[in-house]
């Protein structure tokens, strides 16, 4: 839309479905590029993407031309299709139902970065759960207990 100017920084994250650790070194950049893609090809821009066996977040300038949700299915569920069709696991690959999305100003964008580029040293200190109900309180969104599921031990 001519005059349409915008500046939105978003976060995804998202984690395979139970959050078992299903994504494996051996394939996770190319699973990486692959949604890069996707998020390119709708025409957002990535910014940084990484992750953990068990789930991955995904930083990008956000273009409101698409609705988050709709954007999210084809993430998910292309990648999906993808990793099924590549045969990375034994048995059916699903990411879990929902996802978070928070927003950042335009002054956070290397500290969220560096937050995503560093997943490995920060799960050392904590859980998945523990990392996405900081997120939950941080940004001050009511969420039912129910629906945060509990790591795989």
């Amino acid at each position: 839309m001519a005059n349409t100017y915008t500046q939105l920084y978003i976060q995804f994250v998202f984690a395979v479905q139970n959050r078992a650790s299903l994504i494996l070194p051996t394939w996770k950049d190319e699973l990486y590029k692959y949604m890069t893609g996707i998020v390119q090809n709708n025409k957002h821009k990535l910014i940084a993407i990484n992750g953990m066996p068990n789930h991955v977040h995904i930083f990008i300038g956000y273009k409101p031309h698409q609705l988050i949700p709709d954007l999210l299915q084809d993430i998910k569920g292309s990648s999906s299709t993808w990793i099924n069709r590549k045969r990375f696991i034994n048995g059916k690959f699903n990411w879990q139902e929902g996802y978070g999305a928070f927003s950042y100003s335009h002054s956070h964008i290397n500290r969220v970065v560096k937050y995503i580029l560093n997943q490995e040293q920060h799960h050392k200190k904590k859980s998945f759960r523990e990392e996405y109900m900081e997120l939950l309180k941080k940004f001050e969104i009511e969420y039912d207990e129910r629906y945060i599921l509990n790591d795989i031990n």
